[in-house]
């Protein structure tokens, strides 16, 4: 992480502290599997970065998973997110400081009602 970045990411957490900063170092993580998993690192730079709401809170969903197995909701509420409107949060925190880009048509609204955090995490686990 680049000390520009750095410095970015200590704004944010000085404007917002209701995440880790273990949370948005995941959900960049996360928008990195959701392009490659997704094959968008076969386009153009603006063309792969951008993945919609629903595609990242599915590649989200995915790369927690793959990385926490049946412990990834409760990690996840350690950082402080209990909900995808959380995940839209941390994205547009990372977006307002020039980290993340956005197109137009995106919001935080994108983020809203995605899926139960235990229908996604839990469930996989339950049988």
């Amino acid at each position: 992480m680049g000390s520009d970045v750095r410095e970015k990411m200590k704004r944010i957490m000085e404007r917002d502290r209701r995440y880790d900063t273990e949370a948005y170092r995941f959900v960049s993580e996360a928008l990195d599997y959701t392009i490659r998993s997704r094959g968008r690192e076969k386009f153009t730079e603006d063309e792969r970065r951008h993945v919609s709401g629903k595609e990242l809170l599915d590649g989200i969903r995915e790369y927690g998973l793959k990385k926490f197995g049946p412990m990834t909701r409760l990690v996840l509420e350690h950082w402080g997110i209990g909900s995808c409107e959380d995940f839209g949060e941390i994205v547009f925190n990372l977006v307002d400081e020039g980290i993340l880009r956005k197109t137009k048509t995106d919001s935080r609204d994108d983020f809203k009602g995605g899926y139960s955090f235990h229908e996604a995490f839990d469930r996989p686990f339950q049988e």
